[in-house]
């Protein structure tokens, strides 16, 4: 089973795919996208949703799985994320991609072990599931471990 995992965000979307099967994993891409802050925001998703297709179009993955949206302090940061993901999750609806939804802490849990992880944490532990791996960016790393989460958690 091809996952793609992802990180929304308006300033920069990370992608990862890995394949999956039974118990084994292994890393196939990984990657950013970042967007320009002084674009209109029309403009910002439409590069989100067009680059993401073209990810989805490249390595033909039978699911994704993202992390579920949480509030931040900031309600226009909120906004904004939403945005995103909306353009992350078009992207995937256009193509019929079923997209599995995590929470982050959960997330954390699956990959590292404890909920609480901080993103080094997360990043060290990538790269000893997936040996040889070469982390594109932070953004890439977050959505390798939504993947690697989905994996395990199969879609729950």
């Amino acid at each position: 089973m091809i996952i793609l995992g992802l990180d929304p965000s308006l300033s920069c979307t990370g992608w990862g795919v890995i394949r999956s099967e039974g118990a084994r994993i292994a890393h196939i891409a990984n990657g950013q996208i970042p967007t320009n802050a002084k674009t209109s925001m029309a403009e910002r998703l439409a590069v989100l949703q067009s680059a993401l297709a073209e990810v989805i179009a490249a390595y033909s993955p039978d699911r994704a799985a993202a992390e579920e949206i949480f509030v931040n302090k900031n309600p226009q940061s909120t906004l904004k994320l939403a945005q995103a993901r909306g353009a992350v999750l078009a992207a995937c609806g256009n193509t019929g991609l079923t997209v599995n939804e995590h929470a982050a802490r959960k997330v954390k849990k699956a990959v590292v072990g404890t909920g609480a992880a901080e993103k080094v944490q997360v990043q060290a532990m990538i790269k000893v599931l997936l040996p040889g791996v070469h982390l594109v960016g932070a953004d890439a790393a977050d959505a390798l471990a939504v993947a690697i989460a989905d994996a395990h958690l199969g879609g729950r």
